[in-house]
């Protein structure tokens, strides 16, 4: 397979530079500087700011905390994760209550902007594997909003999934366009950043494209983060554009000097399915 991204500045980010943190209940890896951990060279790419690989055992979780001004989500890989926050409480409905609980597969999405409460809580029998992801937004001060979507992992298998991609009207989106919270991509989440997520299962010997940007946004320059949890016990094994790089789990890669447009191959050479997270960003 030959390289089609020659302009593209492809870096490895090696699972073992992350921070790690172990706190009985929660085991945790940063891709970025985050919280006591903190490494120059890892602040943020674009708009993207943290990357979590979390692990948290049953019954147990993160106690109520505040956030303000960032765009904040995350993303299932395994079990179960139950969100409360200060406008939805679990008990609140039947409604709520899916809003509230997530699961494989699913993503959960928090505007925090001028301020929330929420905790997050592992309610059942098992751990919950999952990314938090914090991103930017193009501007502070935004009313708070909350999120979720589920897309099955069937769809995964076919190509990448959109999961996240900017509000329509941008930064100047009027107060009926954040009230409607029309994403450019239909059947996504709105984002309030030049920010896009995308998930794929790739069968080994298999290629999966990533068109950069997502023909969601104006910006001709971009830059792409791609992570490949950890979810199948050091199995899967990925490579980026034909090059000699081999990325394995918790792996992640800074794709630099692209442009809306380019394609991206992401090609899984392991021995069972990897499943790849897309970060594309400003």
């Amino acid at each position: 397979m030959s390289n089609t991204l020659r302009h593209a500045k492809i870096t490895p980010h090696r699972s073992a530079a992350r921070g790690h943190a172990s706190h009985g209940w929660l085991d945790t890896y940063h891709s970025f500087s985050f919280a006591n951990w903190y490494n120059p060279n890892f602040t943020q790419f674009g708009s993207l700011r943290v990357l979590n690989e979390d692990r948290v055992k049953p019954n147990s979780g993160f106690p109520t905390h505040p956030h303000r001004d960032f765009e904040i989500f995350s993303y299932i890989l395994s079990g179960e994760l139950t969100h409360t926050d200060s406008t939805h409480k679990k008990s609140d409905t039947e409604e709520s209550e899916l809003f509230c609980r997530v699961r494989r597969g699913d993503i959960q999405f928090t505007t925090a902007g001028t301020g929330v409460t929420h905790a997050e809580f592992n309610y059942g029998k098992d751990p919950v594997h999952f990314l938090q992801i914090w991103a930017v937004p193009w501007k502070r001060g935004l009313a708070p909003r909350y999120h979720s979507g589920r897309h099955s992992d069937d769809d995964k298998r076919k190509g990448f999934v959109t999961l996240l991609s900017p509000l329509k009207g941008g930064i100047d989106a009027t107060t009926a366009q954040e009230k409607a919270a029309e994403p450019m991509i239909p059947g996504t989440i709105a984002i309030h950043a030049d920010f896009v997520m995308a998930a794929g299962i790739i069968a080994p010997g298999s290629k999966f494209e990533w068109t950069v940007g997502a023909k969601a946004t104006d910006a001709t320059k971009r830059k792409v983060y791609v992570h490949l949890p950890m979810t199948k016990g050091g199995k899967a094994q990925i490579k980026l554009d034909g090059r000699e790089d081999i990325f394995v789990e918790g792996d992640g890669a800074f794709v630099d000097d692209v442009n809306a447009g380019d394609k991206l191959v992401v090609e899984s050479v392991g021995d069972v399915e990897a499943e790849v997270v897309v970060l594309d960003t400003a």
